[in-house]
């Protein structure tokens, strides 16, 4: 069975670091684009939508997935009846193609009008985004969330550059967590973001404080629509085969 047609994509490049690729996911509403989408999803991702209460969620999430479907399928060289996903034990979930894990990694974000996906050929990965609005509670999210460094430069920070610098950092810890894979058994308060990362560096290497071996590269991909950060696992290089 081959895959639905899309007339006109809703996601399009919006950055690439080494190897990974960050799609842009243009969530407007649109009712071709919508109806479009759903003809991509399966069953269970179709029941899963009808569990919204609300039509906001419903699209973001429907967009979202059809448009992660296509560019899995276009990338892996499958039909999208031929995709399906899981998740590990942390509900991370991974693409299966025929039956096995898919060699790919992937991380979906979205928020109000924006989505994000990164792909990587290997590596764990994560994105997030977050549209910047004022917060319920900020003071409240401060105190849980960030580490005594953070809350300090936010403590000393006014205006629009704590407003940016309270969802920049958000964004990262939140990659940062969605490519470790282990959800929020972690506190996010135990770990914080290397410091020339909020003094307006845009990449950096992290390492977990209990994973001190392994590296991740973190950039913070934010722009004046909205605050997004991916976080990406360096897995060493293959020793070289001996030339015999």
């Amino acid at each position: 069975m081959a895959s639905p047609s899309i007339d006109e994509c809703w996601w399009h490049s919006f950055n690439r670091i080494d190897d990974v690729v960050v799609l842009h996911v243009d969530l407007t509403p649109n009712a071709a684009r919508e109806a479009c989408a759903l003809a991509w999803l399966d069953e269970a991702e179709k029941a899963r939508l009808r569990r919204y209460r609300y039509a906001r969620p419903r699209r973001e999430s429907a967009l979202c997935r059809a448009a992660l479907r296509a560019v899995l399928c276009d990338r892996l060289g499958c039909r999208n009846d031929q995709l399906a996903f899981d998740t590990s034990r942390h509900g991370k979930p991974f693409a299966v193609l025929r039956g096995a894990p898919a060699s790919i990694s992937f991380s979906v974000s979205h928020s109000g009008r924006h989505g994000l996906i990164a792909l990587a050929p290997s590596g764990r990965l994560g994105v997030d985004v977050e549209e910047r609005v004022a917060r319920h509670d900020p003071d409240g999210e401060i105190r849980m969330i960030f580490a005594p460094r953070e809350r300090a430069e936010l403590a000393s920070a006014t205006g629009d550059r704590k407003f940016h610098l309270f969802f920049a950092l958000w964004t990262m810890k939140e990659a940062l967590i969605k490519a470790l894979g282990t959800g929020f058994a972690l506190d996010m308060s135990r770990f914080e973001i290397p410091p020339q990362m909020y003094l307006g560096a845009s990449t950096s290497i992290f390492r977990f404080p209990h994973l001190p071996t392994i590296r991740w590269r973190l950039d913070n991909l934010g722009n004046d629509r909205f605050a997004a950060a991916v976080a990406h696992e360096l897995v060493p290089n293959p020793p070289a085969s001996p030339v015999r």
